[in-house]
């Protein structure tokens, strides 16, 4: 995985628009973003210009209208905060957190069971390739 930049919180909420809506101009970010949070026009072009300086995003000047597209797959990003957030909570563990949760009354018996089969799929698809022993 390269390296990929830190992003914010906020600026996640700016990347989550542009990683769905690609390429976007930066009109359109803002009226997705203005209609579920409080903050202004400016705000929202600064987190635009600080994730374009950061890596994360890269532009194009169409006449006077800047288009945004993402340089950071969302895959890779998720990937790289999931180990994070194992590592910093959990001691790098998958376990570690399931049990927590298990202990602590966090899953519904539905989500045990979805669990449970996306194990089971898993599991025969290591089977067939050869990956997962017995």
């Amino acid at each position: 995985m390269k390296n990929l930049p830190r992003i914010s919180d906020a600026e996640l909420e700016v990347m989550k628009i542009v990683w769905n809506c690609a390429p976007i101009s930066t009109t359109e970010v803002i009226e997705r973003l203005t209609a579920t949070s409080q903050w202004s026009p400016k705000t929202i072009q600064t987190m635009l210009l600080r994730l374009v300086k950061k890596g994360a995003l890269t532009y194009e000047k169409s006449s006077r209208v800047f288009v945004y597209s993402p340089a950071v797959a969302r895959e890779d990003y998720v990937n790289r905060e999931s180990v994070s957030f194992l590592n910093r909570f959990y001691g790098g563990t998958l376990r570690s957190m399931v049990v927590n949760f298990l202990e602590e009354d966090r899953l519904s018996m539905e989500e045990i069971e979805e669990l449970r089969q996306l194990l089971d799929e898993k599991q025969i698809r290591g089977e067939k390739s050869g990956h997962i022993e017995d």
